[in-house]
């Protein structure tokens, strides 16, 4: 009797514990997602970690980050092509962390950025850029890599989306990942070929959507994602929100928060 109860003890821990590595949090319901992180009011450094937690503590649905890969192939948060005037492609992890951010984190590599975004937050999904290289076969080790790191530290279900301009690497990533959500950058694809290529939705610059306004209509009536950058005026803002969309990437989510108040306000 004894060592039935300790097996339906253990039993029912293991179950316990796989539920809680397969669940999946439940982002907050807004369409606010911070570009780089929330940085801009409290002048944090971009993509930093500390942009990543203002976010989360602001409560945005999401939080979008840069990554690339330093010529070692450690993938690192970083927007732009160089770091303290080095090359990523060409220099080592280990030269151009050598560089702090202005706010003094070292250079977060992508690892100890999801760990971040995976500490105390239950509300704010990540929004994960792949930076498309000029270097042949990167672009697909890079996704490889991105999304194999994300299944060993379990971070599936805080990856919201998976975004990129190079849409070989978001078709690659739905390949070996069936249940990833993919977003378009480019602006270049009609709701039709995307939704014919199982891409989640269309990620663009908010000109686009101004100058097609048909694709916002094609778009939801295929059953696609709505999301639009970088929305940093009153009047993008509330165009995007009259428009429905599902989701805002902004440098002012303080400001996108407000807008949302007042039209639900006006709407009552």
């Amino acid at each position: 009797m004894r060592y039935l109860i300790v097996l339906i003890f253990c039993i029912g821990f293991v179950s316990c514990n796989t539920s809680t590595n397969e669940s999946e949090i439940i982002f907050a319901d807004n369409q606010v997602v911070a570009h780089r992180g929330a940085w801009k009011t409290k002048g944090l450094p971009k993509n930093s970690i500390a942009a990543l937690k203002e976010a989360i503590n602001l409560k945005c649905t999401g939080s979008e980050f840069d990554v690339r890969m330093t010529s070692d192939e450690v993938l690192i948060v970083t927007h732009d092509g160089d770091f303290g005037g080095l090359d990523i492609e060409s220099n080592t992890y280990e030269e151009l962390a050598k560089h702090k951010l202005p706010n003094g984190e070292t250079l977060p590599t992508l690892k100890d950025f999801i760990l971040a975004g995976m500490a105390n937050n239950t509300t704010t999904g990540l929004v994960c850029e792949i930076k498309p290289s000029k270097i042949e076969g990167r672009n697909m080790l890079m996704a490889d890599k991105t999304v194999a790191l994300v299944k060993e530290l379990k971070a599936d279900a805080y990856i919201a989306y998976y975004i990129s301009f190079g849409y070989e690497i978001i078709k690659h990533i739905k390949k070996i990942d069936p249940n990833a959500k993919v977003l378009y950058l480019d602006g270049s694809k009609t709701p039709e070929v995307l939704k014919n290529d199982s891409i989640t939705g269309l990620d663009y610059l908010i000109y686009k959507f101004k100058s097609k306004p048909e694709w916002v209509t094609e778009a939801k009536s295929l059953g696609l994602k709505l999301n639009s950058w970088t929305a940093n005026k009153q009047e993008d803002i509330d165009w995007l929100l009259e428009k429905d969309f599902d989701y805002i990437t902004t440098d002012e989510p303080e400001l996108a928060f407000d807008r949302i108040k007042e039209l639900a306000g006006k709407t009552k």
